[in-house]
């Protein structure tokens, strides 16, 4: 007969309830600013949902009435200089960070100072979308951010704000701090990959990452039981070898006590945690109204759990400990509803034009529509004053190198100069310099900047993103193939590149992302993709892309200074190519937003980039056309050299634009279109392109070769725009 050994999780995993005995030896001043706190965030969301009931909350109202014993209590305890990031039903554990970072030690007796009455304030303006607010405006609800007070901003996208909240933490870890950040999310996010990933990645690493789960039970309406075998939500961390704590979230005092331990366990440099508390919305997902109303929650179950207020049991322990009385627990009240009054009278005024007693917002309080684009990347200043080299007029002795050795050379220079900068992605640690020799060298110089990471895009991709948000490191990020982003793709798109504009403007992300474009290398239709299309699209990217060695370390060098999101493209197809470079001159920049005129030329205009330069020249040569070949290098909308390309063509009156990769997600229909627009009457005949297919390429030597441009095609395009132009 088989034998069977009954298994035990790596970690413990415990349940936490307090004991009257917890009540009598807990801190009264304690007890006093986890009531205090709850009853200023209760009074907040009360007064949200008033104004959302009055129309004047554009947008989503995600209240946490009910839940606001699991943000006080697990923040309360914590430092100034911890950290907490959460997802769109946010209030509470923005304010509870707030709050404590600007009054650590409430008095009931005078609830509410300048400090935190500015806060209640601000944060009010943030959800009215209002310039004062936190975000100037621009993150409302479901967005609010203030960094000095450790709050790094909430997330409307379910579960996408963990790997950044580990990004934050593995900073804190690697700044010699015991700090640490909590993620909060809620049970649906349990089930979604980057949260996985992150428990995965974190534990891996040892990073001091909280992930604190606000189980009420419900997504929009649908029940976690519907959803999930093992309710226990917390159990997910045994999993990943993490240690994992399970507690009533309507008991603040319990969260708080569950808390305490795992900010020992995690301040001794042992790892993550897993903390699972057990709370519940007494509203819908978005209103002022039930649950069941919607018919999705019986009445005799919320009224079970309104039964169970988390204010109510404080004020009913402190109470009976004789530490206050229900005089004292009413004016605690009154002082909150009063302070979130003096707030609306602040942003509201009457509407003579609604009927009897309506409000409205201050006119002068909007944002000014002027602010709209502000802010979605940098102004790029930080470049101002940098050395900066091209090719032709570098002074320097020259010496020929392969493109790849150039890619590690340039990186070896910077990260001996820039301590900040911290290099992931997979196997970069490996294989004497990664899959192409990219990092040849450096894991042995920079053993703990060179991190190699699981399989995990989603969580390395935020991982760089919370790194560089923290500000004190500067990541650059692999990813082996450019379609491997779109398994990342929230944490790319969502978060990364719109995070400096959605909280304001003034956020730098200072975040490198390199990839390869591999056409040509037989590897199928889910590793051959030309991003630059895509991300020219992404609002927050800026894009660079060499044709030689010497460019790429220029680009590399500016990409590195920039405080914005840079995507570094490659070309394997390059890699073994041999260019010139200025000897021992790493230290250079491109020119910003600077393209390079690779030929002269009187006839037609050839905007390319990557290797498609050469192929372009190639072409050229065979055909005899007299074209000015153009290599962009800058290739997103606001760095592209508008000022280079419109002197040639207006040379010229002809264009043609020249890529490698599929039709559908080509950087040429962007470009065409807006130079249409803009160079319409220089024009004497439509924009000509080259590019791919429909199809991705496949496997398939012939079908590959079919699907992607190279000479041939370039060659094709020129003979038919020398037909408009008359040279046939």
């Amino acid at each position: 007969m088989t034998e069977k050994i009954q298994l035990s999780p790596k970690e413990p995993w415990v349940e936490l309830r307090t004991t009257a005995e917890d009540w009598r030896n807990a801190d009264p001043g304690l007890l006093e600013n986890m009531l205090g706190q709850m009853h200023l965030i209760r009074a907040f969301e009360e007064t949200v949902l008033q104004l959302a009931g009055e129309g004047l909350v554009h947008g989503p109202a995600h209240s946490s009435i009910g839940q606001e014993g699991g943000a006080v209590g697990s923040i309360v305890g914590l430092r100034g200089t911890d950290a907490v990031n959460g997802s769109h039903r946010g209030h509470h554990q923005f304010l509870a960070k707030a709050i404590g970072y600007v009054a650590p030690n409430l008095d009931v007796t005078n609830l509410v100072n300048h400090d935190i009455q500015d806060v209640l304030q601000r944060t009010l303006a943030e959800i009215l979308g209002l310039a004062q607010g936190y975000c100037r405006g621009r993150g409302g609800s479901m967005h609010l951010q203030w960094k000095e007070a450790g709050a790094l901003g909430t997330n409307a996208i379910v579960g996408g704000g963990v790997p950044l909240g580990a990004g934050n933490a593995w900073a804190q870890q690697h700044s010699g701090t015991t700090d640490l950040t909590v993620s909060y999310f809620g049970d649906g996010a349990v089930n979604i990959g980057s949260v996985l990933e992150t428990m995965n990645l974190t534990a891996a690493w040892d990073i001091p990452l909280v992930f604190f789960i606000e189980n009420n039970l419900y997504a929009v309406s649908t029940h976690v039981s519907e959803v999930t075998a093992e309710e226990r939500l917390s159990g997910r961390g045994t999993g990943f070898g993490i240690p994992s704590w399970r507690v009533d979230g309507m008991d603040p005092l319990a969260v708080h006590l569950a808390m305490q331990e795992i900010a020992e366990h995690v301040r001794a440099g042992k790892g993550p945690a897993v903390i699972e508390a057990e709370v519940y919305r007494f509203f819908h997902q978005n209103g002022p109204f039930p649950g069941s109303a919607f018919g999705y929650r019986p009445k005799d179950e919320e009224e079970a759990w309104r039964g169970r207020d988390p204010l109510v049991r404080v004020a009913n322990e402190m109470i009976a400990l004789g530490l206050l009385d229900q005089q004292m627990v009413d004016n605690v009240r009154v002082q909150a509803q009063a302070a979130m009054e003096l707030a609306v009278n602040q942003l509201l005024e009457a509407d003579p034009n609604g009927k009897p007693g309506a409000r409205k917002i201050r006119e002068e309080l909007w944002p000014s529509v002027d602010f709209v684009n502000v802010g979605v990347r940098g102004d790029a200043s930080e470049l101002n004053g940098a050395r900066t080299e091209e090719f032709e007029t570098h002074s320097g002795a020259k010496e020929e190198v392969r493109f790849v050795d150039a890619v590690a050379a340039v990186m070896d220079r910077r990260m001996e100069t820039d301590s900040r900068i911290v290099v992931l992605g997979e196997d970069i640690h490996r294989l004497k310099g990664g899959t192409n020799g990219a990092t040849k060298g450096l894991v042995e110089k920079y053993p703990d900047r060179i991190l190699g990471t699981p399989i995990s895009e989603n969580a390395f991709a935020g991982l760089g993103g919370g790194m560089a948000l923290d500000g004190r490191f500067r990541p650059v990020i692999e990813f082996m193939y450019p379609d491997f982003m779109w398994v990342a793709a929230d944490q790319v798109f969502n978060q990364i590149g719109k995070a400096r504009h959605m909280f304001g403007g003034d956020a730098a992300v200072p975040v490198v992302i390199r990839t390869k474009v591999a056409m040509g290398s037989g590897y199928g239709s889910q590793h051959l993709m030309d991003p630059a299309g895509i991300m020219a699209t992404a609002p927050g990217w800026r894009i660079v892309a060499a044709s030689n060695p010497f460019d790429y370390i220029g680009l590399m060098n500016a990409a590195l200074a920039l405080e914005d999101p840079v995507l570094v493209i490659e070309h394997v197809d390059l890699y073994a190519s041999k260019g010139e470079i200025a000897v021992g001159d790493y230290d250079y920049q491109i020119p910003f937003g600077k393209a390079a005129i690779k030929r002269a030329g009187n006839d037609l205009t050839i905007l390319t980039y990557l290797s498609m330069v050469n192929h372009s020249l190639e072409a050229v040569e065979q055909t005899g056309v007299d074209a000015e070949v153009i290599d962009l290098r800058w290739l997103d909308r606001a760095s592209i050299d508008w000022d280079t390309i419109e002197a040639s063509i207006k040379k010229t009156n002809a264009v043609m634009i020249v890529e490698q990769g599929a039709q559908g997600t080509s950087y040429g229909s962007w470009l065409s279109d807006e130079i249409q627009r803009r160079f319409f009457d220089y024009l004497d005949q439509p924009v000509q392109r080259v590019h791919g297919g429909e199809a991705s390429p496949s496997i398939s030597k012939v079908l590959e070769r079919a699907a992607i441009a190279k000479t041939e095609e370039v060659v094709a395009g020129l003979k038919r725009a020398a037909e408009g132009f008359g040279k046939n």
